[in-house]
């Protein structure tokens, strides 16, 4: 066996072992995003498969279907964060603000409160099934709506329903200096969550329209009523 095949044999082994080592990192990672080791264990398949395909391609004019190309294991470690931090589970720096705020108002016609009231008070028994404490009836339109959000997943989507009619809304979008913290405010204070702090700058603000024209839609609802 000359010098070349023992060269390719050798590489060939490092492939098998880069491809091991790389399973086990990924089935030690179980998902996690970002993890070094799977980095590290890619990177060694990557360079391994180009040197093993290189080799081949020298000694007998074939290729693998591998495509790839070499990384640098030190500019990898560079761009992955190994040695700046990403190790030693202290993170490098970021230039960046760490906190999003987004903020959201959106505002409702209703049809018919009864339609509406009724919903929410089935929403509130099939919540309740179960349950030891009386099931108390549903009285106001707020108190209607908290339900069905509730019921939800406390979003506006859950208000995505026939009972209520999206008017218009605004998005406000903030880069904070902290997150909030509600048990910062009052239960019944409605405006210290919503409000920038000295630092807080606000991003841009996004109007949302519903093109709902309420007086056409009077007309075409008196058209249609009956004769007394």
């Amino acid at each position: 066996m000359t010098d070349r095949h023992a060269e390719l044999d050798t590489a060939f082994e490092r492939v098998i072992t880069a491809a091991r080592d790389h399973l086990a990192a990924v089935r030690a990672a179980d998902g996690r995003a970002d993890d070094d080791e799977v980095w590290r264990a890619y990177v060694e398949l990557n360079n391994a498969s180009f040197e093993y395909d290189e080799l081949l391609l020298d000694a007998f004019g074939e290729v693998t279907p591998w495509d790839v190309d070499p990384i640098d294991p030190d500019e990898a470690d560079r761009q992955f964060g190994v040695g700046l931090g990403g190790v030693d589970g202290n993170e490098p720096e970021d230039p960046h603000e760490h906190v999003i705020s987004v903020r959201q108002r959106r505002d409702y016609r209703i049809p018919s409160v009864t339609a509406l009231l009724r919903l929410a008070e089935t929403a509130r028994r099939t919540t309740a099934q179960g349950g030891d404490e009386p099931i108390t009836p549903v009285e106001t339109v707020g108190e209607a709506v908290l339900e069905l959000m509730q019921a939800g997943d406390v979003s506006l989507s859950a208000l995505d329903i026939p009972e209520l009619e999206s008017l218009d809304g605004v998005v406000v979008v903030a880069e904070v200096g902290k997150p909030l913290d509600p048990e910062a405010f009052d239960d019944a204070d409605g405006t210290g969550p919503f409000g920038l702090e000295t630092g807080d700058r606000l991003v841009d603000r996004l109007d949302e329209h519903a093109n709902i024209d309420l007086d056409d839609e009077e007309e075409v609802d008196q058209s249609v009523a009956p004769k007394a």
